[in-house]
């Protein structure tokens, strides 16, 4: 499930393929943004921002993308052949590289100078370069009232963290996902552990939680519905929490 850190990580592979280099090719393949061509043009930039990314051509444009739950891009040299797919949302090619989006949630062009229409509301970025821990803490902390799960995954709050790191993070901090907010007895504790576990995975191709990468022992909970829990064998439960579905171990996460 792609979240800040699948993001940072696919900004990292488009800058080096595009940026500096001249586009031959671009393919928007979404109604709105069909006719658009930016073949000719130069890639200045390739920025993450929470799990949005933005790449920013010569001509004050940038190419907005969004994952969402299914997105992903593919990096290939540009002679390759490459296969149609009714996937592909965007293609972005220079001389050597070419850039495939499939199944992108968001794309759209809009002019640079505007991107605070479309980040401007997000919280402090966890994997960025002016990453604001105590700005972060002060966000979840407004509205003592809510869940922690469902503020955690509040982009206003902090951006970049998403449903797998939620889970994970509660855990090891033995919080339930319905607690309060405001009842937490260390929410500067709960932002650091994020922080820290985004910036662990943001070089891995393999996200890793538990610090074991061999297969089916990565995560503590997510998605190990009704399997014994890690620390105390207690059976892992699921359960829905706003519109995500959130997993827990009731011995481990009190109330």
């Amino acid at each position: 499930m792609p979240e800040g850190d699948t993001v940072f990580h696919a900004a990292r592979e488009l800058r080096k393929a595009l940026a500096g280099r001249a586009l031959t090719r671009s393919d928007f393949r979404v109604p709105r943004f069909a006719v658009t061509n930016l073949s000719g043009r130069t890639v200045t930039e390739v920025v993450p921002r929470g799990k949005h990314l933005l790449i920013r051509t010569d001509n004050g444009l940038t190419v907005h993308t969004h994952l969402k739950m299914e997105g992903r891009w593919r990096i290939a040299p540009a002679s390759e052949r490459l296969r149609e797919s009714y996937r592909i949302r965007l293609i972005l090619a220079n001389d050597q590289w070419r850039a495939t989006g499939y199944e992108l949630g968001i794309v759209e062009l809009l002019p640079t100078a505007q991107e605070e229409r479309i980040t401007g509301h997000l919280g402090p970025d966890l994997l960025g370069p002016d990453w604001d821990q105590a700005e972060a803490v002060r966000r979840l902390s407004a509205d003592p009232e809510r869940s922690a799960g469902e503020a955690l995954l509040d982009q206003r709050n902090l951006a970049g963290i998403g449903n797998v790191y939620k889970s994970e993070v509660l855990f090891l901090r033995g919080i339930r996902p319905w607690r309060p907010v405001g009842k937490i007895h260390d929410v500067d504790a709960l932002v650091s552990l994020s922080h820290r576990m985004l910036d662990a995975n943001k070089d891995r191709v393999k996200r890793v939680t538990t610090g074991v990468s061999r297969r089916g022992h990565e995560t503590w909970v997510y998605g190990r519905r009704g399997q014994p829990c890690r620390r105390c064998g207690t059976r892992i439960r699921w359960a829905e929490l706003g519109d995500r579905i959130t997993y827990w171990c009731p011995s481990c996460q009190p109330d």
